[in-house]
């Protein structure tokens, strides 16, 4: 496969480059070709207004217009329109990030370019999720730049991994970041002027490019990139670049001080700077419009305190960025390095020779061609050529895309997708997804019931206005809308078709069976099977009728004689499952006496009733534990009749306000000391029952011993 920078050349393609700095745009338009650098045009245009301080822009406008200005000139010169624009930023709250990644192959190929840009894509990538965790600022940052610094095929540092045969492959990779509003003027101020950028980098980076060819990389040397704003230093040694960095000092600082002592406007000091570093004297005219003059020794003595105070700081960041100790040589291009004394200056404060530091234009430009007449080589045409060699070295931009009408960036890695635009924008990861409706929770007979809710819609994705997915590859310019996904139905249940009611009740009434449907109560009310049920509703099933349901359902009156499992019965006496139910049709209802005692004998038998509870009670806390002390008496309550189906008999419990389980022994035949044995049973509505726990009308109990099993 042919390298990338071959790709490209093939192409014969026109790089624009784009110096945007603090205050002056520098254009320049070339191509590569025998390896070779060409430029073909060239074009600069001064700020009018300070539309950018300190390497970030403060009016997107009037620097957009700016751009457009030189983009025009260069069109007009080439007589080819001009769309893909190479910017740099500026190092302005620069923060780096060293990192190492591998990539593994299943068995030993011949490395590609392809195979070294996946690995330096892997890098960044790494740097930038490394760098996430680290920031301690609420800015986002983007990653501006990027430079492999060492290259390992299967564990060993080698130079080139083009061409050899390895299993794996690694780099040591330095990558650079800016706060996203540096990042987002720059794009913003280019598109104004109709452009597209093909790739973004950092100015020392660019610089690099041109000032310190690779072949002097192996020396530990520092590049100083002195801008109008800022100062971009970055550091080589062993072959790679190993640091980058920046101080927010620069040849503005040096023109400030010129218009208080000068009393005159900024664009006036800046000229009376320029012309002081090739003329001896400088006429100009003050606020007052008075001619003056002034001697480049007198510019140099009044800005010799802040040149010197630059200098310091640009020599405590080299240090630093050099593992506390001075570099061999120093390269300086900009405008802000050309002031006099400033070489010399920072010489002395490193501790190297003033040789060793030098402003470094046309003699670094051996590579580059210019085609074109009186064309600029000094040291400010560094990193506006630099910046165009980038486009070749690698490629790092950032595309944008339309999210639901929001303008997004996002780091293009080559394989961007909807997904990652939709995370970029925040769009909540639930509403990409089909939602299910809230799940419906209830109770039957004490035991808990769901109905889940149906399955909603997927989100709608489109791209461009066509169906997409969240695999999707996007691509700058792109339009993307996505329709949050829909939740379903919430859970519902009409209460005729639980389970239980599907069931039947049947009982035997004047011989005939009868079938009859089970009812059920909602938090203590009846409804009928068309209700729906809600949340947190409490159902009990019923498994029974009384007499005068059943016969309203028949849809005949009660006769005489009614009568219940051959047992006197009354209208309310409870009817469960196989029951016979009889009653004489030809007569009117009749109460009987037998069924229900006058109050005399009702009040003996429950004396004798809750003397034989008492009792009955003593006998099973002694078998159960230990007894509680008997708690003082209170006045007897109003007793009430409870109905409960016991050992498959109704029982009818009277006497009492309340019932437990223990009082059915005061109302069945059972006698508790008849174990030989054998185990007693107790259930209550089919669960084993506890002798203290509550029972009401129309539970149903069994009680029976059980033979134990027999040991082997």
């Amino acid at each position: 496969m042919a390298g990338l920078n071959e790709i490209r050349e093939n192409q014969g393609q026109l790089v624009f480059g784009l110096d945007i700095g603090t205050r002056s745009i520098v254009g320049t338009v070339g191509c590569l070709s025998g390896g070779k650098f060409h430029v073909m045009a060239q074009c600069s245009r001064e700020h009018e207004t300070r539309a950018m301080l300190d390497g970030q822009i403060h009016d997107i406008g009037k620097v957009g217009e700016s751009v457009s200005a030189v983009k025009k000139q260069l069109e007009e010169t080439l007589n080819r329109n001009l769309t893909e624009v190479c910017i740099a930023a500026a190092g302005r709250v620069l923060r780096t990030v060293t990192t190492r990644v591998e990539c593994s192959f299943e068995s030993e190929k011949e490395i590609t370019n392809e195979d070294i840009y996946t690995l330096d894509t892997m890098g960044v990538e790494k740097a930038y999720e490394e760098f996430q965790k680290a920031n301690d600022t609420d800015l986002r940052f983007y990653c501006v730049g990027y430079t492999a610094m060492r290259y390992y095929m299967n564990g060993y540092q080698i130079g080139n991994l083009e061409g050899h045969k390895a299993k794996t492959i690694a780099t040591d990779l330095i990558a650079t970041f800016l706060p996203d509003d540096v990042v987002d003027g720059l794009y913003k101020a280019v598109e104004i002027a109709g452009l597209h950028v093909a790739n973004l980098t950092l100015e020392p980076i660019a610089a690099i490019q041109v000032a310190i060819p690779e072949k002097f990389r192996m020396l530990n040397m520092a590049l100083v990139d002195v801008g109008a704003g800022t100062s971009d230093i970055s550091i080589t040694k062993e072959g790679t670049i190993t640091a980058y960095g920046m101080i927010p000092v620069a040849g503005d600082s040096l023109t400030d001080i010129l218009v208080q002592h000068c009393l005159v406007d900024f664009e006036t000091a800046e000229q009376i700077k320029r012309q002081a570093c090739t003329e001896e004297l400088v006429e100009y005219r003050d606020i007052m419009g008075l001619p003056q003059v002034i001697t480049a020794q007198e510019v140099t003595e009044i800005l010799h305190d802040a040149v010197v105070d630059m200098t310091h700081q640009v020599g405590a960041c080299i240090r630093e960025l050099n593992g506390d100790k001075p570099v061999s040589a120093v390269f300086v291009v900009g405008g802000g390095g050309m002031i006099a004394g400033y070489t010399e200056a920072l010489a002395k404060d490193l501790g190297i020779a003033k040789e060793r530091v030098a402003i470094r234009g046309r003699e670094v430009m051996q590579n580059i061609v210019f085609e074109l007449e009186n064309a600029r080589m000094d040291s400010l045409m560094v990193t506006p050529i630099g910046i165009c060699l980038s486009f070749y070295e690698q490629s790092n931009n950032f595309i944008f895309v339309e999210f639901n009408d929001i303008r997004i960036k996002l780091y293009d890695n080559g394989r961007l997708s909807v997904a990652d635009a939709a995370m970029q924008a925040q769009f909540v990861n639930e509403d990409l997804f089909p939602k299910r409706g809230k799940a419906l929770t209830y109770t039957v007979n004490e035991k808990p019931r769901m109905v889940r809710g149906s399955q909603g819609e997927a989100a709608v994705i489109r791209l461009n206005g066509d169906p997409a997915d969240l695999h999707t590859k996007i691509s700058s310019g792109d339009v993307i809308t996505v329709t949050a996904s829909t939740e379903g139905e919430a859970g519902s249940q009409e209460l005729g078709r639980i389970p239980e009611l599907a069931e039947q009740l049947h009982v035997y009434v004047n011989g005939n069976k009868i079938s009859l449907p089970k009812t059920a109560e909602v938090n203590g009310v009846r409804e009928n099977e068309f209700y729906q049920i809600q949340e947190g509703d409490v159902i009990r099933v019923q498994n029974c009728y009384t007499v005068s349901e059943v016969a309203e359902f028949l849809d005949v009156p009660l006769g005489g004689d009614l009568r219940v499992n051959d047992t006197p019965a009354r209208p309310d006496t409870r009817v469960y499952e196989n029951f016979t139910v009889s009653w004489d049709m030809n007569a009117g209802w009749t109460f009987h006496s037998e069924a229900v005692p006058d109050d005399a004998e009702e009040e003996e038998e429950k004396e004798e009733e809750r003397e034989a509870q008492e009792t009955q009670e003593r006998e099973v806390q002694t078998a159960s534990g230990p007894a509680e002390v008997p708690a003082k008496k209170e006045p007897k309550a109003a007793g009430r009749e409870v109905q409960v189906l016991a050992n498959g008999r109704l029982v009818a419990l009277s006497g009492k306000a309340n019932y437990v389980f223990v009082d059915i022994f005061d109302f069945i035949d059972f006698d508790l000391k008849d174990s030989r044995g054998r185990t007693i049973v107790t259930l209550l509505n089919g669960r084993n029952a506890d002798y203290m726990e509550g029972i009401s009308d129309g539970d149903s109990i069994e009680i029976y011993w059980e033979e134990s099993e027999k040991k082997s």
